[in-house]
């Protein structure tokens, strides 16, 4: 399947098929998929894949890198996935109960690699997309070739567990945040949601924030029945110390959403993994560290086997 309305810098969305589910998937046409190494890049909670700055994805092009991006299930342009009945992403949680399991959304990923013809790639994902890329390294090993996890738990985080990495203030804040519904109200809090993660350390640029918002309004961050259903899918696969492949763990000294000890936690599982903390940054991807981060992804594709691709 295929949406010819891709904007800017990305091809058309295409539909990648896991069982019943749609995965939406574009990739950065500044560096077509037959070019460069795989890097497919995995969002996080209940937000679509808009949420990737194009400026970072040109820094990962220039380093060498094919770049392609999906939604989750429950998120953008993908299939939203039947009402289980939760509302509260807290309690959702802490019950780890939902429709579906981690390991259906592993495969998701999967999926979208099998539809790109990517034998291996590497992956980074951001805050839950961190822990789905962990898990897509553990379920599928012999499609990974690294993993950065960035402002991400540890895979191997479950239930009430969680507590104890995620600063709950920030996440009762955005629990009180009220707009409107409809388009006005989705733009406006999803303003309101990127400014509040955003790294204080740096200017926030609003305009440009408002520009990919706007573009493709994404109700996300109002869908608490979707989030519920993410961060309830339970995990039953390895533990994070089985995991084998080159690891980089991002984390802002300044995250309003998780603790540094979550990275350092991922770090201290994982055999070999590097461990890199950035001043400043908050739970986003902040313009003046672009290149920094893709010089860290470059180092650590670098250690990996080089990538194949399926004839």
């Amino acid at each position: 399947m295929t949406d010819t309305s891709g904007p800017g810098p990305w091809t058309p969305t295409r539909y990648a098929r896991n069982g019943n589910t749609d995965i939406a998937y574009d990739t950065f046409a500044a560096g077509e998929t037959g070019q460069g190494e795989p890097l497919l890049l995995v969002m996080g909670l209940a937000v679509s894949r808009f949420w990737w700055p194009a400026g970072l994805c040109e820094e990962f092009t220039a380093r060498g890198f094919a770049v392609a991006r999906y939604d989750q299930r429950d998120a953008g342009q993908s299939t939203r996935m039947p009402d289980t009945g939760g509302g509260n992403p807290f309690a959702a949680l802490a019950r780890q109960r939902g429709g579906y399991t981690s390991e259906d959304m592993t495969d998701d990923a999967i999926a979208v690699m099998d539809a790109l013809g990517w034998e291996r790639a590497h992956l980074l994902g951001a805050s839950l997309g961190g822990m789905i890329a962990q898990r897509i390294a553990l379920r599928h090993p012999d499609r990974v070739l690294s993993v950065t996890s960035a402002a991400a738990m540890p895979s191997d985080t479950s239930g009430i567990g969680a507590g104890r990495y995620v600063r709950f203030g920030t996440l009762a804040k955005f629990a009180r945040m009220k707009f409107p519904e409809g388009r006005d109200g989705d733009i406006r809090l999803s303003l309101a949601v990127a400014r509040a993660v955003a790294s204080p350390a740096y200017p926030f640029d609003e305009d440009a924030a408002r520009e990919w918002i706007s573009r493709e309004v994404d109700s996300g961050p109002r869908d608490t029945k979707a989030q519920s259903r993410q961060v309830g899918a339970s995990w039953h696969g390895p533990r994070l110390r089985e995991l084998r492949k080159p690891v980089l763990v991002l984390h802002g000294d300044h995250d309003p959403i998780l603790r540094v000890s979550a990275a350092r936690a991922t770090a201290k599982a994982i055999d070999g993994a590097r461990l890199v903390v950035l001043p400043g940054m908050g739970h986003d991807f902040p313009a003046p560290l672009w290149p920094v981060i893709a010089d860290e992804v470059r180092k650590l594709a670098d250690q990996a086997p080089a990538p194949e691709r399926r004839q």
